[in-house]
């Protein structure tokens, strides 16, 4: 009897947990069955059916789907919690587009966080009797494997480097070959040494200006202290060359495999080898190294027109990708713009990242390149990466406007930890794409600038217009690594691009060029309003050179080696500088070139704290109104909440009514991440810090 009663007792029960299971087409789980239906959450209890295996075999059942039904709804795959190893990127293409009404979502299923890695847990580990980690790799002693990154529980580790502390300084330069760059410069005795083991597989990272150069060692001349390397830096002019008085560290050297957290990868031999931090046991610690480059490839056809279309990806990790240094070396000239990101995509429309989390990256987190339009990047989380953020469009100006990237949205996202290999990479960069918001985000712990817009020099021709950077928090920018650089940074025609409510702060560079918001070569008509720029070494902003721009209604506070810099004198209008509060307590108020009257500024608000004359480069006020500037302009205390701790709010009474000021709003700057106590706290650095 209860054999009998049993199935039609449990029918009940059964129809309730499958009402309460998450409505999908279809479902992926780490326990699943790549041959099963896929239609189940869960595997049923025959093991007969459940979900799928992988996130392929998903992707062929939404096109079989598609492919059976003409579908006015979502469909909807859903991806259980674990972690999906790649051994190759997961290729989107037209066929797997969904449409307006009917997008395809790969979602996480609720509550749970999936993680999508191209990396290799490695396990089998050998106790040396010193405490030392060791592991033998047969893949990398047959060289079909390589890494240079390591992730131990979670957190990137870092290779041995001399000096432990700090960098050396090139001792002389040495000619660059015409037409290539340098491949050598000679170094103080006892720096570099020729006895090094595997001395190619050492690595020189040289600090040119605004890049870093990472350099493979051919050869030591030890009688000459010089250092040859496999190849050249990008250009032979002399922001590429390797100068005398130049940092550099050498990384990767077996010999200083000394401090914790330290690894050594032996490609001869094929053998790992790791120092732990104290409280790491191999049967606890998950170590992952990383075996694929991307992860995710949206690869429309765009000569043809097939777009990959409506595809949103919903609260996944994507983790875990390779770069390794090309046998030549690798020397690019900007922005490490020519990099790949784990997730790429070209001719991509109408796609969406919402909720992920893109982290321990050997390039930068996403790229949206030619032809990708109206896609989104919203509430994502770009961590530990090895370049930067996001990059938007090419390098390259393409004429038929179907190939242009434009109109992409990237808001309320958080970006931080970035350069971890590339130390020059953006938070955001926007090369020659026209039309796209950069809203919200939280950029911060980056080695160069935060945001970059523009791809053309001077005055020729440009795509980078349109855009707007507005409500972005983007601080600890430069940590005295690099040089010329800005927390948002523009070159070119930008008709129509607009910066407003940004908070920028703490923008430090190596020697020149740490600016809060950087005009540089031939900006044009662009527009900064309502932003709020302080602690800043070499000015709140400044203009190269450039055209017809506008600067108003902005604060500029406690710049050190000057507050406003101009740079290039030119036959036309420079910029227009009106109803802006300047405060600050040392440096200059103006440096650079302001000989001539190809500027205007007017309705501006001046404070030095400590009193004494301001001087208009080297002009009393009336000399300097006597050239018609600042006419109308105010020298008075703001009267400001609490500058020392960021709060620029006016207390009432304040003078700056009296230009016209209008108070700024900054609280919706980086949205998201504003809500969180203290921000977003800074993680150990790749490179040492300051001087």
């Amino acid at each position: 009897m209860w054999r009998a009663v049993l199935p039609f007792c449990m029918m009940g029960a059964m129809l309730t947990v499958a009402s309460a299971q998450p409505k999908a087409d279809f479902y992926v789980a780490t326990n699943g069955n790549d041959s099963w239906s896929g239609r189940l959450a869960t595997p049923n209890r025959q093991r007969t059916d459940g979900p799928f295996a992988t996130l392929k075999r998903a992707q062929q059942a939404v096109r079989g789907l598609r492919r059976s039904q003409r579908l006015n709804r979502p469909v909807v795959v859903m991806i259980r919690k674990g972690t999906y190893t790649l051994s190759e990127p997961l290729v989107f293409t037209p066929e797997d587009s969904g449409t307006a009404q009917s997008p395809t979502v790969y979602t996480a299923y609720p509550g749970e966080k999936p993680v999508i890695s191209g990396g290799v847990a490695l396990k089998g580990w050998v106790v040396t009797p010193d405490g030392r980690w060791q592991l033998q790799i047969p893949e990398v002693q047959r060289g079909e494997w390589n890494f240079i990154q390591l992730w131990v529980n979670g957190e990137r580790r870092y290779r041995p480097r001399l000096p432990k502390n700090g960098y050396y300084t090139i001792a002389e330069e040495l000619p660059p070959a015409q037409g290539k760059g340098s491949n050598s410069f000679v170094f103080q005795r006892g720096e570099v040494h020729p006895n090094w083991y595997r001395l190619n597989d050492v690595e020189v990272m040289a600090t040119q200006f605004w890049t870093m150069a990472r350099l493979r060692i051919a050869q030591v001349d030890a009688e000459k202290n010089i250092v040859t390397f496999t190849g050249y830096t990008s250009h032979d002019q002399w922001w590429s060359t390797l100068h005398k008085g130049h940092r550099y560290f050498v990384e990767n050297v077996r010999e200083a495999l000394s401090e914790p957290g330290e690894w050594y990868l032996d490609r001869g031999r094929g053998v790992l080898t790791y120092l732990p931090k104290a409280g790491e046991t191999p049967e606890k610690s998950l170590v992952i190294a990383p075996r694929v480059d991307r992860l995710l490839v949206l690869k429309g056809d765009v000569e043809g027109r097939k777009w990959v279309q409506n595809l949103i990806f919903r609260g996944l990790t994507f983790a875990h990708t390779n770069w390794v240094t090309p046998d030549e070396g690798y020397s690019f000239p900007q922005a490490e713009a020519i990099l790949w990101a784990a997730i790429s995509a070209e001719g991509a429309r109408d796609c969406a990242f919402e909720d992920c989390r893109i982290a321990h990256t050997g390039t930068y987190a996403i790229e949206l390149g030619r032809g990708c339009k109206r896609n989104r990047v919203e509430r994502c989380e770009m961590t530990d990466l090895g370049a930067g953020g996001v990059k938007i469009g090419e390098m390259v100006i393409r004429q038929d406007e179907e190939e242009v990237a434009s109109h992409n949205l990237i808001r309320d996202n958080l970006i931080a930890h970035g350069g971890r290999l590339h130390p020059a990479a953006i938070g955001v960069w926007i090369g020659q794409s026209p039309h796209n918001r950069i809203e919200h985000n939280e950029i911060c712990d980056l080695y160069y600038t935060g945001v970059s817009i523009g791809w053309t020099w001077g005055y020729s021709q440009a795509l980078a217009h349109h855009n707007t950077v507005a409500y972005n928090h983007i601080h600890h920018i430069g940590q005295g690594v690099l040089s010329d650089m800005g927390g948002i940074y523009t070159l070119g025609f930008h008709e129509g691009t607009i910066l407003h409510h940004n908070l920028i702060h703490d923008i430090e560079s190596l020697s020149y060029g740490g600016w809060g918001i950087y005009f540089d070569e031939g900006t044009t008509h662009i527009l900064a309003e309502n932003n709020v720029v302080y602690r800043t070494k070499t000015g709140g902003f400044h203009q190269h050179y450039g055209k017809e721009n506008v600067v108003r209604n902005n604060i500029f506070a406690f710049a050190r080696e000057g507050q406003i810099q101009r740079s290039r004198m030119e036959e036309h209008l420079s910029f227009t500088f009106e109803r802006n509060i300047v405060y600050w307590r040392e440096g200059p108020l103006l440096h650079g070139n302001w000989g001539d009257n190809q500027y205007k500024m007017d309705y501006n608000l001046y404070w030095h704290e400590g009193g004494g004359e301001i001087r208009f480069a080297n002009l009393s006020l009336e000399e300097w109104r006597a050239k018609g500037q600042d006419v109308h302009s105010v020298i008075a205390d703001p009267l400001f909440v609490a500058p020392d701790k960021g709060d620029f709010r006016l207390k009432p009474g304040s003078p700056a009514s009296q230009i016209g000021f209008q108070p700024i709003d900054i609280s919706e700057a980086g949205r998201l991440t504003a809500k969180r106590k203290g921000g977003t706290p800074l993680a150990p650095p790749a490179f040492p810090v300051g001087k």
